[in-house]
Protein backbone atom coordinates (compact mmCIF):
# COMPACT_ATOMS: atom_id res chain seq x y z
CA UNK A 1 0.00 0.00 0.00
CA UNK A 2 2.40 2.69 0.88
CA UNK A 3 4.67 2.34 -2.59
CA UNK A 4 1.59 3.11 -3.72
CA UNK A 5 1.01 6.06 -2.01
CA UNK A 6 4.25 7.36 -2.34
CA UNK A 7 4.74 11.00 -3.50
CA UNK A 8 1.18 11.49 -4.05
CA UNK A 9 -1.23 14.26 -3.02
CA UNK A 10 -4.31 13.06 -0.96
CA UNK A 11 -7.05 14.90 0.07
CA UNK A 12 -9.19 13.79 3.13
CA UNK A 13 -12.32 15.52 4.23
CA UNK A 14 -13.47 14.78 7.55
CA UNK A 15 -9.62 14.23 8.41
CA UNK A 16 -10.31 16.09 12.31
CA UNK A 17 -11.32 12.94 13.96
CA UNK A 18 -12.79 9.07 13.26
CA UNK A 19 -12.43 7.36 9.80
CA UNK A 20 -10.64 10.91 8.66
CA UNK A 21 -7.92 11.30 11.16
CA UNK A 22 -7.11 7.47 10.63
CA UNK A 23 -7.01 7.52 7.05
CA UNK A 24 -4.31 10.31 7.64
CA UNK A 25 -1.99 8.43 10.38
CA UNK A 26 -2.28 5.01 7.84
CA UNK A 27 -0.85 7.30 5.29
CA UNK A 28 2.22 8.87 7.70
CA UNK A 29 4.95 7.30 6.43
CA UNK A 30 3.86 6.37 3.33
CA UNK A 31 5.25 9.31 1.48
CA UNK A 32 1.92 10.48 0.43
CA UNK A 33 1.51 14.90 0.78
CA UNK A 34 -1.85 15.38 2.88
CA UNK A 35 -4.22 17.95 2.45
CA UNK A 36 -6.59 17.63 5.97
CA UNK A 37 -9.97 19.20 5.65
CA UNK A 38 -13.12 19.89 8.18
CA UNK A 39 -14.98 22.68 9.75
CA UNK A 40 -12.53 23.00 12.88
CA UNK A 41 -9.11 24.20 12.30
CA UNK A 42 -7.77 23.60 15.56
CA UNK A 43 -8.27 20.26 15.62
CA UNK A 44 -7.03 19.47 11.64
CA UNK A 45 -3.71 21.43 13.21
CA UNK A 46 -3.44 18.90 16.61
CA UNK A 47 -3.94 15.83 13.89
CA UNK A 48 -1.22 17.27 11.54
CA UNK A 49 1.09 17.93 14.25
CA UNK A 50 0.51 14.48 16.31
CA UNK A 51 1.53 12.83 13.16
CA UNK A 52 4.73 15.13 12.81
CA UNK A 53 3.78 16.60 9.12
CA UNK A 54 5.43 19.78 8.40
CA UNK A 55 4.32 22.33 5.96
CA UNK A 56 6.17 20.73 3.51
CA UNK A 57 3.94 17.70 3.32
CA UNK A 58 0.91 18.76 4.89
CA UNK A 59 -1.76 21.42 3.82
CA UNK A 60 -4.81 22.44 6.40
CA UNK A 61 -7.55 23.00 4.42
CA UNK A 62 -10.73 23.87 6.61
CA UNK A 63 -13.82 24.41 5.17
CA UNK A 64 -17.51 23.53 5.99
CA UNK A 65 -19.40 20.68 3.72
CA UNK A 66 -22.62 22.74 4.55
CA UNK A 67 -21.74 25.61 3.07
CA UNK A 68 -20.88 24.39 -0.48
CA UNK A 69 -20.95 27.12 -2.49
CA UNK A 70 -17.72 28.11 -1.91
CA UNK A 71 -15.79 24.80 -2.36
CA UNK A 72 -15.19 25.04 -6.10
CA UNK A 73 -12.79 27.93 -5.17
CA UNK A 74 -10.46 25.43 -2.69
CA UNK A 75 -8.45 23.13 -5.03
CA UNK A 76 -6.29 25.87 -6.89
CA UNK A 77 -4.83 26.42 -3.36
CA UNK A 78 -4.27 22.79 -3.26
CA UNK A 79 -2.76 22.80 -6.44
CA UNK A 80 -0.80 26.22 -5.98
CA UNK A 81 0.66 24.15 -2.87
CA UNK A 82 1.31 20.71 -4.18
CA UNK A 83 0.77 21.26 -8.13
CA UNK A 84 -1.10 18.35 -8.70
CA UNK A 85 -4.07 16.05 -6.44
CA UNK A 86 -3.73 12.60 -6.46
CA UNK A 87 -6.61 11.36 -4.56
CA UNK A 88 -9.60 12.68 -3.28
CA UNK A 89 -11.19 10.72 -0.48
CA UNK A 90 -14.82 12.19 0.33
CA UNK A 91 -15.01 10.99 4.15
CA UNK A 92 -16.90 14.09 5.69
CA UNK A 93 -20.56 13.89 6.76
CA UNK A 94 -22.81 13.49 8.96
CA UNK A 95 -25.63 11.10 10.42
CA UNK A 96 -29.28 11.20 12.37
CA UNK A 97 -30.90 9.77 14.69
CA UNK A 98 -34.44 10.53 14.61
CA UNK A 99 -37.65 9.06 13.20
CA UNK A 100 -39.24 10.92 9.52
CA UNK A 101 -42.27 12.20 11.37
CA UNK A 102 -40.15 13.88 13.95
CA UNK A 103 -37.26 15.36 11.50
CA UNK A 104 -37.85 19.12 10.75
CA UNK A 105 -37.11 19.81 6.65
CA UNK A 106 -34.24 21.85 7.65
CA UNK A 107 -32.59 19.18 9.25
CA UNK A 108 -33.07 16.88 5.97
CA UNK A 109 -32.09 19.68 4.09
CA UNK A 110 -28.63 20.32 6.29
CA UNK A 111 -27.67 16.48 6.34
CA UNK A 112 -28.37 16.57 2.65
CA UNK A 113 -26.19 19.35 2.14
CA UNK A 114 -23.60 18.11 4.08
CA UNK A 115 -23.57 14.96 3.11
CA UNK A 116 -24.43 14.67 -0.80
CA UNK A 117 -23.94 18.55 -1.94
CA UNK A 118 -21.19 18.84 -0.23
CA UNK A 119 -19.31 16.07 -0.79
CA UNK A 120 -20.06 16.00 -4.91
CA UNK A 121 -19.25 19.80 -4.94
CA UNK A 122 -15.50 18.92 -4.05
CA UNK A 123 -15.59 16.41 -6.56
CA UNK A 124 -16.88 18.43 -9.03
CA UNK A 125 -14.07 21.38 -7.99
CA UNK A 126 -11.92 18.67 -8.88
CA UNK A 127 -12.93 16.84 -11.73
CA UNK A 128 -11.19 19.71 -14.33
CA UNK A 129 -8.06 18.71 -12.78
CA UNK A 130 -8.63 15.05 -12.88
CA UNK A 131 -9.38 15.20 -16.45
CA UNK A 132 -6.88 17.45 -17.65
CA UNK A 133 -4.13 15.15 -16.35
CA UNK A 134 -6.28 11.70 -17.31
CA UNK A 135 -5.81 10.38 -13.87
CA UNK A 136 -6.98 10.33 -10.64
CA UNK A 137 -9.31 8.77 -7.62
CA UNK A 138 -12.18 9.45 -6.18
CA UNK A 139 -13.50 7.68 -2.98
CA UNK A 140 -16.97 8.32 -1.54
CA UNK A 141 -17.21 6.66 1.99
CA UNK A 142 -20.80 6.20 1.84
CA UNK A 143 -22.86 3.89 4.77
CA UNK A 144 -23.99 0.28 4.82
CA UNK A 145 -27.32 2.43 5.08
CA UNK A 146 -26.49 3.65 1.54
CA UNK A 147 -27.15 -0.09 0.80
CA UNK A 148 -30.40 0.00 2.42
CA UNK A 149 -32.77 1.76 4.44
CA UNK A 150 -32.52 1.93 8.19
CA UNK A 151 -35.15 2.90 10.97
CA UNK A 152 -33.96 6.82 12.52
CA UNK A 153 -31.92 7.46 9.47
CA UNK A 154 -34.31 8.30 6.80
CA UNK A 155 -32.26 11.12 5.36
CA UNK A 156 -28.81 10.07 5.95
CA UNK A 157 -29.80 6.29 4.24
CA UNK A 158 -31.36 9.09 1.15
CA UNK A 159 -28.21 11.09 1.05
CA UNK A 160 -26.00 8.30 1.04
CA UNK A 161 -28.01 6.20 -1.69
CA UNK A 162 -28.03 9.65 -3.65
CA UNK A 163 -24.02 9.32 -3.44
CA UNK A 164 -23.81 5.94 -4.86
CA UNK A 165 -26.13 6.86 -7.93
CA UNK A 166 -23.91 9.49 -8.36
CA UNK A 167 -20.55 8.31 -8.50
CA UNK A 168 -21.30 5.09 -10.41
CA UNK A 169 -22.41 7.54 -13.44
CA UNK A 170 -19.75 9.82 -12.79
CA UNK A 171 -17.30 6.77 -12.98
CA UNK A 172 -18.85 5.38 -16.12
CA UNK A 173 -18.49 8.81 -17.84
CA UNK A 174 -14.68 9.41 -16.88
CA UNK A 175 -13.66 5.89 -17.67
CA UNK A 176 -12.12 6.84 -20.48
CA UNK A 177 -10.30 9.11 -18.26
CA UNK A 178 -8.73 7.30 -16.70
CA UNK A 179 -10.36 8.35 -13.33
CA UNK A 180 -10.93 5.78 -10.72
CA UNK A 181 -13.55 5.64 -8.49
CA UNK A 182 -14.30 3.94 -5.44
CA UNK A 183 -17.56 3.54 -2.97
CA UNK A 184 -16.80 2.81 0.19
CA UNK A 185 -19.23 1.29 1.98
CA UNK A 186 -18.84 0.86 6.18
CA UNK A 187 -20.91 -0.47 8.81
CA UNK A 188 -20.76 0.41 12.31
CA UNK A 189 -17.09 1.68 13.02
CA UNK A 190 -16.11 2.89 16.47
CA UNK A 191 -16.09 6.55 15.60
CA UNK A 192 -18.37 9.59 16.98
CA UNK A 193 -20.86 9.28 14.38
CA UNK A 194 -23.53 8.48 16.59
CA UNK A 195 -22.43 11.12 19.20
CA UNK A 196 -22.56 13.83 16.16
CA UNK A 197 -25.67 12.72 14.44
CA UNK A 198 -28.86 15.35 14.06
CA UNK A 199 -31.49 14.23 16.12
CA UNK A 200 -35.25 15.31 14.57
CA UNK A 201 -34.35 19.37 15.41
CA UNK A 202 -31.07 19.53 13.88
CA UNK A 203 -29.32 19.01 17.93
CA UNK A 204 -26.58 17.19 18.37
CA UNK A 205 -28.01 13.26 19.54
CA UNK A 206 -25.01 13.25 22.16
CA UNK A 207 -25.09 9.02 22.79
CA UNK A 208 -23.12 6.53 21.72
CA UNK A 209 -24.61 3.44 19.69
CA UNK A 210 -24.45 -0.07 20.90
CA UNK A 211 -23.46 -1.35 17.45
CA UNK A 212 -20.73 1.41 17.06
CA UNK A 213 -19.25 0.58 20.74
CA UNK A 214 -18.51 -2.73 18.97
CA UNK A 215 -17.51 -2.11 15.61
CA UNK A 216 -14.85 -1.67 13.72
CA UNK A 217 -11.80 0.31 14.56
CA UNK A 218 -11.51 3.13 12.56
CA UNK A 219 -7.51 2.31 12.01
CA UNK A 220 -8.46 -1.21 10.65
CA UNK A 221 -11.52 0.68 8.17
CA UNK A 222 -9.04 3.50 7.09
CA UNK A 223 -6.41 0.41 5.96
CA UNK A 224 -9.39 -1.56 4.19
CA UNK A 225 -9.72 1.81 2.23
CA UNK A 226 -6.23 2.56 1.51
CA UNK A 227 -5.89 -1.24 0.25
CA UNK A 228 -8.90 -0.60 -2.33
CA UNK A 229 -7.60 2.32 -3.54
CA UNK A 230 -4.39 0.80 -4.13
CA UNK A 231 -6.09 -2.83 -5.91
CA UNK A 232 -8.44 -0.55 -8.02
CA UNK A 233 -11.47 -1.28 -6.70
CA UNK A 234 -14.84 -0.07 -7.73
CA UNK A 235 -16.51 -0.99 -4.22
CA UNK A 236 -16.27 -2.14 -0.96
CA UNK A 237 -18.37 -2.82 1.95
CA UNK A 238 -16.39 -2.60 5.41
CA UNK A 239 -18.76 -4.11 7.23
CA UNK A 240 -19.12 -6.95 10.16
CA UNK A 241 -21.06 -10.22 9.93
CA UNK A 242 -24.48 -8.62 10.97
CA UNK A 243 -24.42 -6.00 8.15
CA UNK A 244 -23.16 -7.96 5.66
CA UNK A 245 -25.98 -10.38 5.88
CA UNK A 246 -28.32 -7.46 6.17
CA UNK A 247 -26.80 -6.64 2.26
CA UNK A 248 -27.95 -10.25 1.38
CA UNK A 249 -31.07 -10.36 2.77
CA UNK A 250 -31.75 -6.94 0.60
CA UNK A 251 -30.41 -7.89 -2.53
CA UNK A 252 -32.16 -11.69 -2.50
CA UNK A 253 -34.76 -12.03 -0.32
CA UNK A 254 -36.40 -8.55 -0.01
CA UNK A 255 -39.65 -9.33 1.58
CA UNK A 256 -37.65 -11.50 4.39
CA UNK A 257 -35.41 -8.04 4.93
CA UNK A 258 -38.48 -5.59 5.12
CA UNK A 259 -39.98 -7.98 7.86
CA UNK A 260 -36.58 -8.35 9.97
CA UNK A 261 -35.91 -4.63 9.64
CA UNK A 262 -39.46 -3.36 10.47
CA UNK A 263 -38.88 -5.79 13.80
CA UNK A 264 -34.95 -4.43 14.35
CA UNK A 265 -34.15 -2.50 17.32
CA UNK A 266 -33.71 0.85 16.67
CA UNK A 267 -30.92 2.71 17.97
Amino acid sequence: MNSFFKDKVVWITGASSGIGEALASELKDSGAKLILSARREEELIRVKEELGKTDEDCLVLPFDLENYSYIENLPDQAILKFGKVDVLINNGGISQRSFAHETSMSTYKSLMNVDFFGNIALSLAVLPHFRERKQGWIVSVSSVAGKFGVPLRTGYSAAKFALSGFYEALRAENSKENLKVLLVYPGFVRTKISENAFSGNGSKHGKLDPGIRSGIGADECAREILNSIALGKNEIVIAGPKEKFGIFLHKYFPRVFAYQISKAKVV
